[in-house]
């Protein structure tokens, strides 16, 4: 079992059983959209990111990220942390058919998965947590100038640096900033920017972007 400080945030009970089995600490279920009503659930949530910190960890379709998104709304960022899991294709073994989208949920990856998103996040695991990366931060500006953001490629070519990543397609620049810094160097971003932008022009990206305007804040 790995202790785990932050109390995590996942959408459902098959979530949070599957979180239980390798991880000691505060789990707790939003029961889907259940959170939005005035049931306590987002009280409960607050409580926990004042004592010990939160992590939110969603599914990566749009309902994953309308439900993180009303959460992180509601508290200071300081308090909330954000974990990911990639877009992988295929179904939960207790489904008859995949989601609505096509990919699996929290319930659905390894554990490797869960644990490396959760380090990615900064959480505190068995005592101690993963540091960002050093080095200068990178910024919107940057963003902007590697074509990240801004530009009439830039949501194909965020979601193929997602995907390099093993991040979720869905991801906002403002979110993609977020761990973009704590995960690699602007170095290592700007040469990643160069190889995606080569790769563009070549035709070898394509725009998919689906993503609604729930996601983009």
């Amino acid at each position: 079992m790995y202790r785990i400080k932050e109390a995590v945030i996942v959408e459902g009970v098959y979530d949070k059983i599957k979180l239980s089995r390798f991880l000691d600490g505060v789990i707790l279920a939003t029961n889907g959209f259940s959170v939005f009503c005035k049931n306590g659930r987002l009280e409960t949530i607050k409580r926990l990111a004042e004592t010990t910190g939160i992590v939110i960890l969603t599914d990566p379709d749009s309902a994953g990220f309308k439900i993180r998104n009303y959460i992180k709304q509601a508290l200071p960022p300081e308090q909330v942390k954000h974990a990911y899991i990639p877009d992988i294709k295929g179904k939960e073994k207790r489904k008859l058919q995949p989601g609505k989208e096509g990919l699996l949920g929290v319930e659905g990856v390894s554990e490797e998965i869960i644990l490396n998103a959760l380090k990615a996040a900064g959480c505190e695991i068995d005592g101690s947590s993963t540091e960002a990366v050093s080095g200068r931060q990178i910024t919107k500006a940057d963003l902007y100038e590697l074509g990240l953001s801004g530009g009439k490629d830039s949501s194909a070519l965020r979601r193929r640096l997602a995907e390099e990543l093993s991040l979720p397609a869905k991801l906002s620049a403002n979110m993609l900033l977020a761990i973009l810094n704590r995960l690699v160097t602007y170095e290592e971003l700007r040469e990643m920017a160069k190889q995606l932008n080569a790769d563009n022009e070549e035709g070898h990206l394509h725009e998919t972007d689906t993503s609604s305007e729930e996601n983009k804040k």
